[in-house]
């Protein structure tokens, strides 16, 4: 079982189960989290039993949990990956998301297995394969336009959903095919490891050593965002929707679900034929705006076409929001004015301002409104920031939005899940029947005297009110339907007592009505794998997962960037994203445009950062950019602290065959 064709999923990240509360409570239908080990994110580790306690939060929701075991494994790790597996079923987790395929082949318990983006799903043959080998949900490479999606959808099995990223950071490569961390750092992007060196600073050079651009972020691509494109994306088959941030914090968190729900929230009403995929409704305290969170400037990617303003070259820092000008510096202030005539600043705010290609910036010590302008002090000393720039006719942005910031920082959103009561006579007392959206129900009954009441409204609208305090639970009171045949005294004792029980028992019925889901079965025999053939970049790290591939007709294969010794020139980056493009010397740019003609021959182009030099070579047919360098050895490092015993794997490692030229 997974998740229905009618289901809408907002899937929020969770660095720890703190974080997954609140993203429960501002709406998300499911939340993913790192266990203690073996998640692509290795700076985001839990323990099983905060694990455990968020399931069992989330799931009075009808929300689901999911588990990211979704780095490659070495042979020597995998019976405590195998063991860790357990402990994430015993705790209720209901899917894993994983990236090696030795998970496939280990005796682990039925948990759905959802096949993480770093298994680089771009194509249809890819995308089919992994729908008939045992994944229940298929998580889309970020890079896909909504064309591609829809095809995808089409020659997927129906009963295998689709997920795709929505919302923030994105990595420049295709996920699982970047080793420049691993290159230059040991620091393995495929083992929860990496060192975003794509965020640093490049030179780039032509064929004659001139540069094209200098000191320029160019492997750095602005933060996702496709809140436009939800309709189109639900349309083309999508049903789960995945927000970045297994790193990010609370705020960010609560406000970019809050922000994707209202957006979901909104197509639902104009769309009865499809639903949530968990039950209630969440209401804010504060207003969400993604743009007031960490963020490098948005895009939609490639989800609507290939566009020039991908990157975020000049700085992949938060800048914020245009707030105003500067008109006037003092010695120890300094003046702004507002381009928007309600904007409000406040003590603690954080600005920003663009200078020499480096962004500058202060914090706010005290903020005063004079008329018009805002007067503000700032923590700094003023000629310290005029040498950064800082002067009149400067644009400020604000980063940090000191009082929105304190409303997230306090209680700022409730969930509650709509019931329906209805208290009836009995033969010798009274019963309450309590009924939620979704038909479960919860009944309790006592046995008391029917005694007339002295006053027949009081009567009806005191019971109302006592049996619509629901104010500690999860549940709201839609309805309340009192149906007697004449008004009687019932304590209020005994009103709130009916109402607890009641409520209990509705709570155990909504747990017994949410269904585990379970492994899908993957199909008999074996379906072939699309190639006969994989290079190192399948990431085949353990014997497990060279039987799974051998299991489905490969015959050659690689092993992972991470086994090798050192060696040639190779691709440490796939990627989408092209810098012939970005700087017009693309030849599809240049074709029949007078002028230009002679500026493409620019390759072989070369990124220098520090003492590092990256050959660029382009694959013009699919639209892709290799970044090559040298092979380097990988040192094994121990495996990552677990409080599950390691049991030694008898499985053996194979030795590295010949590369290939598929993946």
């Amino acid at each position: 079982m997974t998740l229905p064709r009618h289901h809408l999923e907002l899937l929020a990240p969770a660095r720890d189960a703190e974080i997954g509360r609140e993203a429960i409570l501002h709406g998300a239908d499911a939340v993913y989290i790192g266990g203690p080990s073996f998640g692509a994110r290795n700076k985001a580790e839990n323990t099983v039993a905060d694990i455990a306690g968020l399931v069992a939060f989330a799931h009075r929701y009808g929300a689901r949990i999911f588990a990211t075991v979704n780095t490659i494994l070495h042979d020597s790790e995998l019976e405590l990956a195998r063991a860790l597996i357990h402990q994430l079923y015993d705790a209720g987790v209901d899917a894993l998301i994983v990236q090696d395929m030795g998970i496939l082949e280990l005796d682990i318990p039925p948990i759905a297995l959802h096949a993480s983006t770093q298994c680089d799903i771009r194509t249809v043959e890819k995308a089919q394969f992994l729908g008939e080998v045992g994944f229940s949900q298929l998580v889309l490479a970020r890079e896909l336009t909504i064309p591609q999606i829809r095809e995808m959808r089409a020659a997927v099995s129906a009963d295998v959903p689709l997920e795709y990223f929505i919302h923030g950071a994105l990595c420049v490569a295709f996920s699982g095919n970047c080793y420049i961390s691993e290159a230059h750092t040991g620091r393995s992007a495929n083992r929860g490891g990496c060192s975003q060196e794509c965020r640093l600073p490049y030179t780039l050079e032509d064929a004659q050593g001139r540069v094209v651009a200098f000191d320029k972020h160019l492997l750095s691509m602005k933060d996702n965002n496709q809140s436009a494109n939800l309709r189109a994306l639900i349309d083309a088959g999508i049903r789960s929707f995945k927000i970045e941030g297994r790193y990010k914090d609370m705020s960010y968190v609560k406000n970019v679900t809050a922000h994707y729900r209202q957006l979901l929230d909104e197509i639902l009403e104009a769309r009865p034929d499809l639903a949530a995929a968990s039950h209630g409704r969440s209401r804010f305290t504060f207003t969400p705006d993604p743009d007031k969170t960490f963020n490098r400037q948005s895009t939609d990617y490639f989800a609507t076409g290939r566009k020039t303003d991908i990157g975020a070259f000049d700085a992949p820092v938060h800048v914020g929001r245009t707030v105003g000008t500067v008109t006037r510096v003092a010695a120890d202030w300094f003046e702004v004015s507002p381009h928007e005539p309600e904007t409000r600043m406040a003590n603690g705010d954080g600005l920003t301002w663009m200078h020499k290609r480096e962004v500058k910036g202060t914090q706010v010590n005290v903020a005063t409104a004079i008329g018009d302008v805002w007067r503000v002090s700032p923590n700094q000393g003023l000629r310290e920031l005029e040498a950064a720039g800082l002067k009149p006719g400067v644009v400020l942005s604000r980063n940090r939005d000191h009082a929105w910031e304190n409303a997230l920082g306090k209680k700022s959103a409730e969930r509650r899940i709509d019931v329906a009561l209805r208290l009836e006579e009995t033969a010798d007392g009274f019963a309450l029947q309590v009924r939620d959206e979704t038909g479960a129900c919860g009944t309790a009954t006592v046995v008391l005297p029917h005694e007339s009441a002295q006053s027949a409204d009081r009567a009806t609208a005191t019971l109302r009110d006592n049996l619509a305090k629901l104010g500690t639970t999860i549940f709201s009171a839609t309805e309340i339907d009192i149906a007697w045949t004449a008004p009687w005294f019932v304590p209020a004792s005994t009103a709130n007592a009916l109402r607890r029980d009641a409520i209990a028992a509705l709570e155990v019925d909504r747990a017994a009505r949410l269904a585990r889901w379970t492994r899908r079965a993957a199909t008999v025999p074996p379906v072939p794998y699309p190639a006969t053939s994989l290079s190192y970049l399948a990431n085949v790290y353990n014997q497990a997962a060279r039987d799974f591939y051998a299991k489905h007709g490969v015959t050659m294969i690689d092993a992972a960037y991470e086994a090798h010794e050192e060696g040639g020139e190779v691709p440490l980056m796939v990627t989408k994203h092209c810098l012939r493009f970005s700087f017009n010397l693309c030849p599809k740019q240049a074709k029949g445009v007078q002028g230009v003609q002679g500026q493409v021959r620019a390759e072989p182009m070369t990124l220098i950062s520090g003492g590092d030099r990256l050959t660029l070579k382009f694959d013009c047919k699919p639209c892709e950019m290799h970044v090559m360098g040298k092979m380097r050895s990988h040192i094994l490092r121990a495996p990552p602290p677990s409080s599950v015993p390691i049991v030694a794997s008898p499985l053996k490692f194979y030795a590295r065959r010949p590369a290939t030229e598929t993946a």
